[in-house]
């Protein structure tokens, strides 16, 4: 794993020596997708200089990271937790004084629904509902049939390829005239829509943010007019089973900084640290883009980060680590 060593050349001595002491080390979950790892780097390469912590990231993923945190105390910190995977656990945690949730990795939480292009939309504004999206079928075709409209669905396996399905059916979309068209796998779900992007065409589908696919291409979540309805969504929307769905927008997905309880307690200024440091999905969508258009890493990603949002991200901690954390950019 690489380690920065400017943390060296910034503090000397005895005065680096007593800060690293004062913070010790800090441990921080790097999650195996992108934008998990990016926050990741941004929390190490900011606690390594800004606040003196001997940060280390180690392997992790949703479920044996937050069991890890849970019984065992440790990793210290995981920035970017999907908590409504282990909503019970979590919750559990908390209320035992286990965990600690610090603030929100993305404000507007990990976001869901029926997608079109932009350009469709600013052509016809209606095409922004599903009640247009329904008058205007021909416009989106299927890739196979010219008889039917198509809608990209989640590949099979998948858990949203249950929801997506039952809203298909809640918003009487077959009786419209499309059919759900299995994309196969993630690759081909986004390549369906860069395709459209090149030929100017009609799409219409199930997709997800943040993500690098609508940080490069421009898309309009389809409004289905019904506002978002937790219980339906909860216990029909998401189960196999459902025998008689109704439409509801998809609930945000609540994405937060979840560290130790323990942790928190011991650190209140890292703690206050994390509950400022969030993400807009438009802005990680963006960041998303740009690291699969230079093929990086979160190491380089958070480097880019930094570099790029200084006014954002010196809004997150107090000046006197705000002017190490430049310093230690300003020594890359």
């Amino acid at each position: 794993m690489k380690r920065f060593v400017i943390a060296a050349l910034m503090l000397s001595g005895s005065a680096f020596a007593a800060q690293a002491a004062d913070c010790g080390k800090v441990t921080i979950a790097d999650m195996n997708w992108n934008s998990a790892t990016l926050i990741a780097n941004v929390d190490r390469f900011i606690l390594e200089h800004g606040y003196g912590c001997e940060a280390e990231l180690v392997p992790g993923d949703t479920m044996p990271t937050g069991a890890s945190m849970t019984e065992k105390g440790e990793p210290d910190i995981a920035p970017e937790f999907w908590v409504n995977s282990m909503r019970e656990a979590i919750d559990k945690g908390v209320e035992e004084g286990r965990l600690a949730i610090t603030g929100a990795s993305l404000s507007d939480g990990g976001e869901e629904g029926f997608w079109v292009p932009k350009y469709m939309v600013d052509k016809d504004p209606s095409l922004a509902t599903i009640e247009g999206v329904l008058k205007n079928v021909k416009m989106f075709p299927h890739p196979e049939d010219d008889s039917l409209a198509g809608f990209y669905g989640c590949p099979a396996g998948w858990n949203c390829q249950i929801s997506s399905g039952n809203l298909f059916k809640a918003l009487n979309m077959e009786e419209a005239g499309f059919e759900i068209v299995d994309p196969g796998s993630g690759a081909g779900l986004s390549g369906s829509i860069a395709k459209a992007y090149e030929r100017g065409e009609g799409w219409l589908g199930y997709y997800w943010a943040p993500t690098a696919v609508l940080g490069k291409y421009e898309m309009v979540k389809v409004d289905f007019g019904s506002g978002v309805d937790d219980k339906m969504f909860k216990e029909c929307i998401t189960q196999a089973d459902c025998a008689d769905p109704k439409p509801t927008m998809y609930p945000p997905s609540e994405v937060w900084t979840v560290t130790t309880g323990d942790f928190s307690k011991k650190h209140e200024e890292i703690a206050a640290y994390l509950g400022k440091r969030s993400f807009k999905n438009s802005q990680m969508n963006g960041l998303l883009a740009w690291m699969e258009d230079n093929q990086a890493d979160g190491e380089i990603a958070g480097i880019h980060f930094l570099k790029e949002n200084e006014a954002q991200w010196s809004s997150w901690v107090p000046a006197e680590a705000a002017e190490k954390v430049k310093k230690a950019l300003a020594e890359l």
